[in-house]
C-alpha cells in the first residue's frame, strides 16, 4: 500500500523547491555582480596605473630627464599587484625621437587593436592557479589640461602616441570573490534551515496538531453528541471547521435518531410479522391435527420436542428458532388425502397406503414457493419428516446426512408422539416400551446420535407431554 505524505511533508517540500532555486538564482546574480565589480575595480586600478606612468613621463620630457625614466618605471613596477609594465612606444613617437630603451616595445597584435579603437583592452584570466589581468591603454596625443603632449610632440591631435602594457596579479581579488560567495552560500544555507525549521515548526503547531486535535475532537464530539469548541484553535480556518463539524454533528445526529426511530419501527413490525406467522402455521398445524383426527396438543407437542431436541443437539440459537415454528407444518400435506384414507380406523390397502404416503410431496409442493426461511424450512420437514436412516424411507429414499437436520429431529419428535400417544388405531405405549422400540431403530429408522440425545433425556420430553397431555386441549 502506498504510504501518502503528510501536510507537512508536502509543504515542507515544496518550500525546499523553491528556496533552493531562488538561493540559487541569488547567488548567480549576486557572483555575476560581483565580479562585474571586481573586473571593474581591476580596470579603475589599471588606468589608475596607466594615468600616474604617463604624468611621470610627460614629467620627466618636460624636466629634459627622459634618459631616468627606466628608474621611475621601475618603481611603479614596484607597487603591490604589478607583475609586470611594458611602455609601448608609438611609431610617431619613434620616428620624431628614435628607438626607445629596453622597456620600451613595439605593439603587438593586442596593443594595435587598442591603438586602432583608441580604447582600453582588458584580458581577464580568472579561471587559473595564478590569475592575471592585461591592460593595454592607449595614450592619445591632446592639449586639453594639464598635460599638452602637443607641446612635445609634432602631431595632431588624437593621435596615438603609444600605451602602457600591464598585467596585475589579481589572485587577491579573486580569492576576495570566493571568500564573498562562500559566505553567500554559508548565509543562504543558514537563511534556509531556519526557514526549513520555522516553517516546519509553524506546520507542526498551527496545521499537523491542530488537525489532529480537530479529529480526535470530532470522533468524540461524534460519540458523545458534544459540540467540539472552536475556540481551542488559533487560526480562523480550523475554527470555521470546527463549527462545520457541531453544524455537521448535529445533522447526522438528528438523522441518527430519526433512523433509530424508524428501525425500531420496522423491528417491531417484522416482529409482529414473524410472531403472526408463526401464529398462523401453527394454526394450520392445529387445523391439519383436527382434520386428521390426531390426539389433541399433537401439534404443540411435536414442536416442543423439536424445539428441546434441537438445543440437546447444539444446533444453533436460530435453527432452533426456525424447527420450533417450521415443524407445526410438518403433516400439512394430508390436508390433501381423501378423508376416506386419512381417517380410515383400520390398516390400508395397498392402494390406500400409497395415496398415504404422497402426503410430504404435497406438503412441499404447498410450501416450496416461499422464500421465508420459516416456511423454506417448514418446506423440508414436510417433505423430509418420513425419510428413514437406512434409505428406506419416502418419498424420496434418502439416508444418513443426506436427510437434512430438521427431518431427521421432527421425524424422531413426530414418532415419539404417536407411539406415546393413543390412537383411534392403538392403545399408548408406556415409555418403556417406547424406549426399547427407539434403541431398536438406532441407525434403522432415526439418526443414531439423535437417538442417543433423545433417551438420554427422556424425562424431559415425557415432562413436556404431561404438560400437554392427549386428553384434553390447552389454551395456546
Amino acid at each position: 500500500m502506498l504510504i501518502k505524505p503528510s501536510i507537512k511533508t508536502i509543504t515542507v517540500k515544496s518550500l525546499v523547491n523553491v528556496l533552493s532555486f531562488l538561493a540559487l538564482i541569488l547567488l548567480l546574480i549576486t557572483g555575476l555582480n560581483f565580479r562585474s565589480l571586481s573586473t571593474q575595480a581591476i580596470e579603475n586600478q589599471a588606468l589608475a596605473h596607466a594615468e600616474l606612468v604617463k604624468a611621470g613621463l610627460t614629467a620627466h620630457m618636460k624636466a629634459d630627464i627622459m634618459d631616468r625614466r627606466d628608474y621611475y618605471l621601475d618603481e611603479i613596477k614596484g607597487l603591490h599587484h604589478v607583475n609586470s609594465l611594458n611602455i609601448i612606444r608609438g611609431d610617431v613617437v619613434t620616428k620624431q625621437f628614435g628607438p626607445g630603451k629596453a622597456q620600451e616595445r613595439a605593439a603587438d597584435g593586442i596593443a594595435k587593436q587598442a591603438f586602432d579603437t583608441k580604447k582600453p583592452v582588458f584580458i581577464l584570466k580568472e579561471f587559473s592557479l595564478q590569475p592575471t589581468a592585461r591592460v593595454i591603454i592607449p595614450y592619445i596625443a591632446s592639449q586639453q589640461g594639464g598635460l599638452n603632449c602637443l607641446s612635445c610632440h609634432n602631431v595632431a591631435e588624437g593621435t596615438v602616441l603609444g600605451g602602457i602594457d600591464i598585467e596585475l596579479d589579481v589572485k587577491e581579488y579573486r580569492d576576495h570573490a570566493l571568500w564573498v560567495m562562500v559566505g553567500l552560500l554559508a548565509l543562504s544555507i543558514v537563511a534556509f534551515a531556519l526557514v526549513f525549521v520555522n516553517t516546519a515548526r509553524t506546520i507542526k503547531n498551527h496545521v499537523q496538531q491542530p488537525l489532529e486535535t480537530l479529529i480526535d475532537h470530532a470522533m468524540t464530539a461524534y460519540r458523545q453528541h458534544q459540540p467540539v469548541s472552536p475556540d481551542q484553535f488559533h487560526s480562523r480556518e480550523f475554527s470555521n471547521v470546527a463549527d462545520e463539524i457541531n453544524l455537521f454533528n448535529t445533522e447526522i445526529i438528528a438523522h441518527q435518531d430519526m433512523l433509530q426511530k424508524k428501525n425500531q419501527e420496522l423491528l417491531a413490525l417484522n416482529d409482529e410479522i414473524e410472531s403472526t406467522l408463526r401464529e398462523t402455521i401453527y394454526t394450520m398445524g392445529v387445523i391439519e391435527e383436527k382434520r386428521s383426527h390426531e390426539t389433541a396438543n399433537h401439534t404443540r407437542r411435536v414442536s416442543l420436542f423439536s424445539q428441546l431436541l434441537a438445543q440437546k443437539a447444539e444446533l444453533t440459537p436460530r435453527e432452533v428458532e426456525l424447527i420450533t415454528a417450521a415443524s407445526p407444518l410438518h403433516d400439512i400435506g394430508k390436508l390433501g388425502i381423501p378423508d376416506d384414507v386419512l381417517m380410515k380406523p383400520g390398516r390400508f390397502t395397498e392402494d390406500e397406503r400409497n395415496v398415504m404416503m404422497n402426503h410430504p410431496a404435497i406438503g412441499y409442493a404447498m410450501l416450496k414457493h416461499s422464500q421465508r426461511d420459516t416456511l423454506v424450512a417448514a418446506g423440508i420437514i414436510a417433505y423430509q419428516h418420513q425419510e428413514k436412516w437406512d434409505g428406506s424411507g419416502y418419498p424420496q429414499g434418502l439416508a444418513g446426512e443426506n436427510i437434512h437436520i430438521f427431518g431427521r429431529i421432527v421425524a424422531l419428535a413426530d414418532v415419539f408422539d404417536a407411539l406415546y400417544s393413543p390412537r383411534i388405531y392403538k392403545e399408548a405405549w408406556s415409555v418403556e416400551k417406547v424406549v426399547e422400540w427407539l434403541g431398536e431403530q438406532r441407525g434403522i429408522h432415526f439418526d443414531p446420535r439423535l437417538v442417543d440425545i433423545f433417551l438420554a433425556n427422556i424425562d424431559e420430553f415425557v415432562a413436556v407431554y404431561n404438560r400437554y397431555p392427549a386428553d384434553k386441549e390447552t389454551e395456546m
